[in-house]
């Protein structure tokens, strides 16, 4: 990559694509302790707004998930083929960290679709 200009379009997707992967997880975290609190006050009161409300939200959880999913495949991608020198050096400490980030996500998706 001795082109500065390949440089700096490799560097400006990273950061556009980490830019989503920070965002899309971080608010389907927040939105599963809504989904929560509307199931608990679902099955406290049985109305079937707060069921209704679930279900809504349920959906765009489930897109900001997938989104996040995309988003982390590529990025992690991105490391290996726009920094291989750097991986080569933190790969044993990165690579694990990367897996478990994978392993933790798609453990979170049993909890919710049952």
């Amino acid at each position: 990559m001795d082109n500065p200009d390949l440089l700096l379009l490799a560097r400006t997707q990273f950061g556009i694509n980490i830019a989503f992967h920070i965002l899309f997880p971080t608010l389907t975290i927040a939105l599963a302790w809504f989904l929560l609190f509307f199931r608990v006050q679902y099955a406290r009161t049985r109305d079937a707004t707060w069921l209704a409300t679930y279900k809504l939200w349920l959906k765009i959880f489930a897109l900001t998930f997938a989104m996040g999913v995309v988003s982390g495949i590529t990025m992690s991608f991105q490391f290996g083929t726009n920094w291989p020198g750097y991986m080569l050096k933190v790969g044993n400490i990165a690579g694990p960290l990367l897996a478990y980030e994978v392993l933790t996500a798609f453990f979170w998706k049993p909890l919710f679709w049952g």
